[in-house]
């Protein structure tokens, strides 16, 4: 009796890992950045909208832009996907590491996420069509240029999910995302320790999927991104914490060994939830800048940093090199540029406008640090 409760109780635990998490609660106007504010010198303003899905739910959502942009001056944009207990709050750090160069921020709350709409979240299956009609509205807009996607866990799967149908995305940062959910949820037995027969779990796998699918609407064994990821081509930078019980590391080394499109990957200290280092940010905002071209911004530093460090013609091989990070004891100066200078050499090639934009980097930085 005492293994039937408890595989009832695993059953329990797996159908609300996939489908019902526990949901962020929050207020906006405490939690995510105000309705006006400066980084760096630069006045910023938040935007809050509603968007519909497909489904008809109704998503909540921000949109990050200096206050200075221009009606017909589209900027590049970057919309980050948040993990599966996540919301529109965990883009803040993202807001501060691109605004000041320039690329504005879009988040939202998933459906069945944070404050918007719905019931289930899906773990990036029903997600990847309110990404879809994220895209639509930015496109819409016409006050968008160029369109990246951060995500991170389920934002990660979500944005590989929909990379793969949409080419026109400049770039994508995946952070910690996860082969595909089937293994996932088998490693998941072995991590939690829940001592049953491996012949069981699948048993129970199989039952859970037809519980998914009626409550849910999707098939957890469509979620693949081995599957998916030959078939992109939009350049990516892959992350993941070296320490990360949850979504082992392992998983982003199978989804980058078979991606088509240009790719690298950062593997740091930490865990699945841990924040991550000054020096990954900072690669982030290199990588963005390149992809996504930002209109660039005047600094007197700018000749200074090409006469010491000329990148020259570079001709690394772009593919399966791996950087590891580890947090520098000056993250302020030495991960925004010694780290991001290494970091730039590896990425990129002929791309010496890239150290100008870590120096501005780091003068924004030291001037949100210093006010």
């Amino acid at each position: 009796m005492s293994s039937l409760v408890l595989g009832i109780k695993m059953i329990d635990q797996f159908i609300n890992f996939v489908i019902r998490p526990p949901r962020a609660e929050y207020d906006p106007d405490q939690y995510l950045w105000e309705k006006e504010f400066s980084l760096g010198g630069t006045k910023c303003k938040r935007q809050d909208l509603e968007l519909t899905n497909s489904r008809g739910h109704t998503l909540r959502c921000s949109h990050y832009v200096p206050s200075s942009s221009r009606e017909d001056t589209p900027l590049p944009c970057v919309i980050y996907c948040h993990g599966n207990s996540g919301c529109r709050a965990d883009a803040n750090e993202a807001v501060m590491v691109l605004l000041p160069s320039n690329i504005t921020v879009f988040t939202l709350d998933f459906s069945g996420s944070g404050l918007s709409e719905g019931d289930y979240v899906s773990l990036g299956w029903h997600e990847k069509d309110d990404l879809k009609t994220v895209v639509s509205y930015l496109r819409n807009s016409n006050q968008v240029s160029r369109i990246g996607l951060w995500g991170r866990s389920m934002g990660a799967v979500t944005s590989l999910l929909y990379g793969a149908e949409d080419p026109s995305i400049a770039g994508m940062v995946l952070d910690s995302a996860f082969s595909n959910l089937f293994d996932l949820m088998m490693e998941l037995v072995d991590v939690y320790k829940i001592r049953l027969p491996k012949f069981t779990v699948k048993v129970a796998v199989q039952y859970m999927r037809r519980i998914i699918q009626k409550k849910a609407k999707f098939n957890i064994m469509d979620l693949n991104c081995v599957k998916v990821s030959p078939k992109t081509f939009i350049p990516a930078l892959f992350g993941h914490a070296s320490g990360d019980k949850f979504i082992q590391p392992h998983h982003s080394d199978l989804i980058l060994k078979c991606y088509a499109g240009d790719k690298n990957i950062i593997k740091f200290d930490g865990d699945h939830n841990s924040s991550r280092p000054q020096s990954y940010y900072d690669s982030v905002l290199v990588f963005f800048y390149n992809v996504l071209r930002p209109p660039p911004i005047s600094s007197s530093y700018s000749s200074k940093l090409e006469s010491y460090y000329s990148l020259g013609d570079v001709n690394s091989a772009t593919g399966l090199d791996e950087v590891i990070c580890t947090p520098w004891s000056n993250p302020k100066i030495q991960s925004c540029v010694a780290f991001c200078y290494i970091s730039a050499f590896k990425y990129y090639r002929k791309q010496r406008h890239c150290l100008d934009i870590l120096l501005e980097s780091l003068k924004k930085r030291l001037d949100v640090y210093d006010g």
